[in-house]
């Protein structure tokens, strides 16, 4: 079974979406990939190889849980899914954060064509900040740097990633609940 930590990460990078700088409601395809932590890397890509290996029933479960936008390969590394932004989250313009923990976000800039923000969890302990890019209301390019300790070691991981408007039906892909934000 994928580790809570995997799906945490996985969780935080579907939440991307749900900034809603303008962005339009409907299917959005999103691809991330993580860098600078090889362990983190090391996860992932075993993550890849189980959910390719996943029985039909465990695979089932588990789309039931993440709102049957289950996370694929992308190419060139990292990870590709699906995720259907309401026009209620649409209009919330909601900054990207963990779902778990304890986590505030603070927007430091924010134009029309970009939104840079911080961000500080204190369960698990990390901090980082972030550049978003748009093109329109139908993609963006993102880079996050995040900063932890692992077994008392600073730790840094990076992820870049970016989205893309599929269409206004999400079919059979289901918002996904985000909690109240903390943002700034």
């Amino acid at each position: 079974m994928l580790s809570k930590s995997i799906l945490t990460v996985l969780a935080l990078l579907a939440a991307a979406t749900a900034h809603a700088q303008s962005q339009k409601p409907g299917l959005w395809e999103i691809t991330h990939k993580t860098g600078g932590n090889p362990e983190m890397d090391a996860a992932m890509a075993q993550m890849q190889k189980e959910m390719a290996a996943m029985p039909a029933a465990e695979r089932k479960q588990m789309e039931a849980m993440m709102g049957g936008n289950m996370p694929t390969a992308a190419a060139g590394g990292g990870v590709t899914m699906k995720m259907c932004l309401t026009p209620e989250m649409a209009a919330r313009n909601e900054v990207p954060r963990q779902t778990e923990g304890d986590c505030t976000t603070t927007i430091t800039s924010r134009t029309a064509a970009s939104m840079k923000m911080t961000f500080v969890c204190t369960n698990p302990p990390s901090k980082g900040e972030g550049v978003y890019t748009f093109s329109g209301d139908k993609a963006y390019t993102a880079a996050m740097t995040i900063q932890s300790a692992r077994k008392g070691k600073p730790e840094t991981m990076t992820i870049n990633g970016s989205g893309k408007w599929l269409s206004a039906d999400c079919g059979s892909v289901k918002p996904i609940d985000m909690p109240k934000s903390k943002s700034k």
